[in-house]
């Protein structure tokens, strides 16, 4: 990250001494997110403070389900930490502290958590929460709890409601839902952008070069970019058509599988395959580059098929479903650009 800071904890002697607060797993940095970083943002200046996050990982829904053996407890992950970090970026948040949720700190009692963490750790004299928002040992500490905390010790404390969009409030749940679904327009109305994944091109078994040699415009087969997913969980899966960003100087269009590719050996590994519909990345593709891939939308659920010979004809079937959609999609682009004009 070039303009926000970034820190492992609250130990480090760049942090700055008080800052403006505002804490959160900020799972995808969606539309609630960004009005309450505006909030934030607006009465730091007020104030002479830069902004700071404070966020988790693990997520503590994922500490507690591992530590109760309960799987199903984890949430479906929106985002990255590198996804997350840049959109809070974007925000224009000044340093974020990722705190290590582990047992100590999912033991700390609310008032021990507001001392060494707000205080002694991060010098916050005005602090932002969520309406839901609780913590502490056992989730006791609540908005009540961190206000008589303020009015007693000396720094200021707000809530911010629910932000709705068309009646729905806007929640990390509500994405989870919308990209459970495959309703990817959903999803981005309630980000404010479309959904999207960042990662470096890695390498793979170079599968995709051994399919499809004989389809048009596909002569070294289906080649594909290679992102790993880092939470195995991810909140969207199956086949979307997509636009990958940051590799030309316009955003390629393509087809890509986001999932554990249940037909090849090495299945269960969470990964984000993506064939660009032409390819003009040369012989070695873009291996150690940074793509953003924005899944526009999605054709289809993962499947597992007899073969590679089923699976290839499985690609070119939705190879030519992408390139449909993403000419609709184009025009549609180009007529909305118009009519602003």
């Amino acid at each position: 990250m070039t303009g926000m800071r970034v820190f492992r904890g609250f130990h480090h002697p760049g942090i700055a001494p008080a800052c403006a607060l505002t804490i959160g797993n900020f799972d995808g940095v969606h539309r609630g997110h960004q009005a309450m970083l505006a909030l934030l943002q607006s009465e730091a200046r007020h104030r002479g403070l830069p902004t700071c996050v404070m966020t988790f990982e693990p997520h503590p829904r994922d500490f507690f389900a591992a530590r109760l053996n309960k799987p199903d407890m984890a949430p479906r992950r929106i985002a990255t930490l590198r996804d997350k970090l840049g959109e809070l970026e974007r925000c224009g948040v000044d340093q974020v502290v990722i705190l290590r949720f582990d047992e100590r700190l999912a033991s700390l009692p609310p008032q021990d958590f507001i001392r060494q963490v707000l205080i002694d750790g991060l010098g916050a004299r005005y602090v932002l929460v969520g309406d839901d928002f609780r913590f502490g040992a056992k989730r006791l500490g609540d908005y009540a709890t961190l206000d008589a905390a303020g009015r007693a010790q000396g720094f200021d404390v707000a809530r911010m409601m629910s932000y709705e969009v068309h009646g729905l409030r806007v929640s990390s749940s509500a994405v989870r839902d919308a990209l459970a679904a495959g309703d990817m327009a959903g999803a981005a109305a309630l980000l404010g952008r479309p959904y999207a994944i960042t990662g470096h091109v890695t390498h793979g078994r170079k599968l995709g070069r051994q399919l499809g040699e004989s389809a048009p415009g596909a002569a070294d087969g289906f080649r594909t970019l290679n992102l790993r997913f880092t939470h195995d969980k991810p909140a969207a899966h199956g086949i979307f058509a997509v636009l990958v960003h940051g590799l030309t100087p316009q955003p390629l269009p393509g087809v890509a599988s986001l999932g554990n590719r249940p037909t090849v050996a090495d299945a269960g590994r969470v990964l984000l395959e993506v064939h660009c519909l032409d390819w003009p990345l040369g012989a070695e593709g873009a291996y150690g580059k940074l793509a953003r891939v924005e899944l526009l939308h999605k054709l289809r659920d993962e499947a597992k098929y007899d073969g590679l010979d089923a699976l290839t004809a499985a690609i070119r079937a939705d190879t030519e479903a992408a390139r449909a959609f993403l000419a609709t999609h184009a025009a549609q682009r180009r007529q909305t650009t118009r009519d602003r004009i």
